[in-house]
């Protein structure tokens, strides 16, 4: 046979070959059936590692509630009352209260996030607050500090915003310095309002980066308020913000209640303009008021 007439044999012989490998018919699938007792035991399973992971979920919630203030505290003539609601598991917002021999310092903080990885951020970063809040009580220098040890961590951690202040209950003088943080809102008795955003960078940015400090002196019915991004951007079924203009609005209708009273009355209005849309951020929110005389 010649080469010519051999390699048209073979290539005839390969295309019937594959003819019939294509009509050769496929074996049907075999249906792979579990006892009924099997799947009940494997369900059984579930539901018990399901349950075991919301109680552990429920006792790191009751961790983070104990790294935070109460939810009312006193000193002197001022009432400081503070709220923080999750929008998964864990909290990336906290705010503490600690006292010192020369003042209180308050600290509200947000991570960047939501969920559980937020939430164990934040104990490590109250962590790192308080062990600058124990060898100072100047804001700046908390807030300076507490940003370097977060940029010389080997682990990445979120961005956080941060507002630190300090309350001198005696003479009402507050110092306070904000990373990156929204304006906390000062409404004194006879109605000026005064935004609060003297500070610096976000955490995390910038090493060496350096902070200014303000002041102002809380007189007597004066209303301070600190609060995180998830109050402002709350949002409504129409995809409108909470936002500025309806915080300040609530805030003047409510200066006439004590700290906590003011403070529900805050969280009320988010609420009712949210309705019945679900939560997009963690919210946290702080009353500081000094007694009417």
């Amino acid at each position: 046979m010649s080469q010519t007439g051999f390699n048209a044999g073979l290539g005839m012989r390969r295309a019937l070959d594959l003819v019939e490998v294509q009509v050769r018919p496929s074996r049907p699938k075999r249906s792979i059936r579990l006892p009924r007792h099997e799947l009940e035991v494997k369900l059984a399973g579930l539901r018990q590692d399901y349950a075991e992971l919301r109680t552990e979920i429920f006792e790191a919630a009751q961790v983070h509630r104990r790294l935070c203030a109460p939810r009312h505290v006193r000193f002197g003539e001022f009432e400081i009352a503070s709220e923080i609601f999750a929008v998964r598991h864990l909290p990336g917002d906290f705010f503490t209260v600690e006292e010192k021999s020369d003042g209180v310092v308050l600290a509200l903080g947000d991570i960047s996030g939501k969920g559980l990885a937020a939430g164990m951020w934040t104990t490590h970063l109250v962590g790192l607050l308080g062990a600058r809040v124990a060898v100072t009580s100047k804001p700046e220098a908390i807030v300076a500090g507490v940003n370097r040890d977060i940029c010389l961590l080997k682990s990445f951690m979120p961005l956080a915003s941060m507002f630190v202040a300090k309350l001198d209950p005696v003479t009402g003088l507050v110092k306070y310095c904000s990373a990156g943080h929204p304006p906390a809102l000062l409404l004194r008795a006879n109605g000026e309002l005064e935004l609060l955003s003297e500070g610096g960078l976000l955490l995390g940015v910038v090493p060496a980066a350096s902070y200014a400090s303000g002041s102002f002196e809380l007189g007597p019915g004066d209303v301070f308020m600190i609060y995180s991004d998830g109050i402002t951007e709350s949002l409504n079924r129409a995809g409108e913000e909470f936002g500025y203009r309806h915080l300040e609005n609530q805030l003047r209708r409510a200066q006439a209640g004590a700290a906590d009273a003011l403070l529900f009355s805050m969280l009320g209005a988010v609420q009712d303009f949210a309705a019945s849309c679900p939560l997009v951020d963690d919210m946290s929110l702080a009353i500081v008021k000094r007694d009417s005389r």
